[in-house]
């Protein structure tokens, strides 16, 4: 048996070439929609791509498993538990099986098992795995976002994100059942998760690519619980604010993905169409580094700087889908990378790009404060600081008087933020106080600046407070 691992970083999500060394024939398990690394993959195990299959609907990222079956023509194997809400909605296409509870299938000598594992979604399933040219005996499990490296998936995402409302608690009562059925399974079993540190499909978890069922028995807090009420308060309690697109990314997977070569291409224009687009009302983000868009930047844009590895989840957080979207890129060579980035959550609609010298002629700057400044001008009943982190990092500690608007939230509360205030935008690192504020710059508000120390320092140099 052949298994490789996949991990991308942005989205802290991993995927799984499963391959029979003797046939040939090999599994995908939650592509993603970049679908080169499997191919290459497969091509150097001298595999074939028969079968591709996927947990769940995912909220997080484009599934990939349309795109790599029409590049393969392999066969999809998806899940047909859970309710009417949540049922793939091209499952009738011919090269797509839907499989329930107890079903298997071969790939080769490897037989795939489901186990329905409601909870995270109702349709959640996982793959249990054997060699069956080693043991009659399970190797491990694909437990997808059921079971992580120290915690399990999150159950509110349906409510939280996608909209339906009292689907949480349901959730987390389905998570319960579903550990207990877990705890019954052999402690030898290795469990491979689909995400790792840095996922918003739980709160804790583990940054280890793998682990043990008997591991997680004795180490994984879920595993911990024998109350189910007390199961659902603690899963329940301190989930991090869902990024807004993964409603848009539910709905995507749900329908199923267009392939990448059905989308536009992007044109690349100078600075007389970029301004025309603005104009228009349009979106366009600035991917260049934080100091070059604080220098000076073009009116009207959003900067978030694609250095940072996770920056497709602030894209997520402010990109309105059903609108065109032009970007400004930190060099033209970082084009197909970023594009792949992009698409990876489903923003498809990118109609042109620009190169970062269209901000060389610039006419607006976006002014910046240190946390020295801050606390002597602090006595002033006219400066406002929003904290743009998540309600738990702020709830910690936070500095005294900051009025808590998590970035993703800062479109829908753009009213609690006064005209007629200078307001510093503040988060841990200042990577998302810069975007929040050139968000803010961009929508209208002129007096704003951006506080450039880390928390080591403010936390020091200005009075700080927690919720508890």
């Amino acid at each position: 048996m052949i298994l490789r691992y996949f991990y991308d970083d942005r989205l802290a999500q991993a995927s799984y070439l499963v391959g029979c060394a003797k046939t040939g024939e090999a599994l995908v398990i939650d592509p993603a929609r970049a679908m080169t690394p499997y191919l290459k993959a497969a091509e150097k195990e001298g595999l074939r791509i028969t079968h591709v299959t996927e947990t769940h609907i995912h909220a997080d990222f484009v599934s990939g498993s349309r795109e790599l079956a029409a590049a393969t023509g392999a066969t999809i194997y998806l899940s047909d538990m859970g309710d009417a809400d949540w049922k793939y909605q091209y499952a009738q296409e011919p090269n797509v099986i839907l499989v329930h509870d107890g079903d298997a299938w071969m790939v080769g000598n490897i037989r795939i098992e489901v186990i329905h594992t409601p909870g995270h979604t109702p349709e959640h399933i996982a793959f249990q795995l054997t060699d069956t040219a080693a043991s009659q005996r399970p190797m491990g499990v694909f437990t997808g976002d059921f079971v992580f490296v120290g915690d399990v998936g999150r159950p509110d995402l349906l409510e939280e994100a996608a909209g339906y409302v009292g689907t949480k608690e349901k959730g987390a009562r389905d998570q319960f059942q579903s550990v207990e059925r877990f705890k019954q399974l052999p402690d030898y079993l290795q469990i491979w998760p689909g995400h790792g540190a840095g996922s918003a499909c739980g709160k804790a978890l583990g940054a280890v690519p793998s682990t043990t069922l008997g591991y997680e028995k004795i180490a994984n807090p879920a595993f911990q619980f024998e109350d189910e009420d007390a199961f659902v308060e603690w899963l329940l309690d301190g989930q991090p604010e869902p990024p807004r697109y993964f409603a848009e990314m539910k709905r995507v997977n749900k329908y199923g993905p267009a392939l990448l070569h059905t989308l536009p291409q992007p044109m690349h224009h100078q600075r007389p169409e970029l301004n025309a687009l603005l104009a228009q009302g349009g979106q366009v983000f600035d991917l260049r580094d934080r100091g070059a868009f604080a220098w000076g930047h073009v009116p009207g844009t959003v900067n978030i700087p694609s250095s940072e590895t996770n920056y497709t989840t602030y894209v997520g957080w402010l990109v309105d889908y059903g609108a065109p979207l032009a970007i400004i890129l930190p060099d033209l060579d970082a084009l197909a990378a970023i594009l792949s980035d992009l698409r990876a959550i489903g923003v498809d609609n990118v109609t042109g790009y620009y190169g970062p010298d269209v901000a060389a002629q610039a006419s607006q700057s976006l002014p910046t404060i240190t946390a020295e400044t801050l606390s002597r001008r602090m006595a002033s009943n006219n400066i406002l600081v929003i904290d743009v982190r998540g309600r738990s990092e702020h709830d910690e500690a936070h500095i005294r008087g900051a009025l808590n608007i998590p970035l993703g939230f800062l479109p829908r509360r753009l009213d609690e933020v006064p005209s007629d205030r200078e307001v510093v935008t503040q988060c841990v690192s200042g990577y998302r106080s810069q975007i929040a504020a050139s968000y803010l710059q961009s929508a209208g508000f002129s007096n704003v600046h951006v506080l450039t120390s880390h928390m080591d320092v403010w936390s020091k140099l200005l009075p700080t407070e927690s919720a508890a």
